[in-house]
């Protein structure tokens, strides 16, 4: 049976409209997760809350073309003295509670204007008065500093950390596009703000 030159021509129309769809999505970038379910998700980080213990959260955005994701544990002051006090200074911190905080991207960045694998990497800083010191570490499944080793950083950089008028109850991370294929990543708790570049390596 032949099939008029119309409908052949519809026909083969969709299967090109189908293929180029397949490709347009193979071509995506994979949305990264930690399989993480918030038990408490951030709607307002200044307001005061009930909530004991540092819930597990996750973040993620979108740098250029690249899903980054983080993953952590977020404390909340509950009137507590944060900065060296529940926090010490110039010692090693998972930035976050529990668990050491994790950072996945799926193509290699440039951090700090480092070039850094695609991976998932530990984040830990060392807080002082005026400078902390940023980390990146290899192994990023860890408790605490329980098991941190500096023989296992791929990256160390100096950041200052800004002062806020308002205090943020509860430690969060956000990941900041700024321009095309630049971001931030940035920490917030109490009255500090760090920040630092991130960007996609071309």
């Amino acid at each position: 049976m032949h099939l008029p030159f119309s409908v052949c021509f519809f026909i083969m129309l969709m299967v090109v409209c189908a293929c180029g769809s397949s490709e347009q999505r193979h071509q995506q970038p994979k949305v990264i997760s930690f399989k993480v379910e918030p038990r408490d998700p951030i709607e307002n980080p200044y307001a005061k809350d009930t909530i004991k213990g540092s819930p597990q959260r996750e973040t993620s955005g979108r740098i250029g073309e690249t899903v980054v994701a983080i993953r952590y544990h977020s404390p909340a002051v509950r009137g507590r003295i944060i900065w060296g006090g529940l926090v010490p200074y110039n010692q090693i911190w998972v930035t976050g509670a529990h668990n050491a905080t994790a950072i996945n991207f799926e193509r290699a960045m440039k951090i700090n204007g480092q070039l850094v694998k695609a991976g998932t990497y530990a984040i830990f800083t060392i807080p002082s008065t005026n400078e902390w010191t940023v980390i990146f570490n290899q192994r990023w499944n860890q408790h605490l500093t329980d098991e941190y080793n500096s023989k296992e950083d791929i990256l160390r950089f100096k950041v200052q950390p800004q002062v806020m008028r308002d205090t943020i109850q509860r430690l969060t991370y956000q990941i900041k596009p700024l321009a095309p294929g630049k971001g931030e990543i940035v920490m917030m708790w109490e009255t500090l703000r760090l920040a630092f570049p991130i960007e996609e390596a071309r």
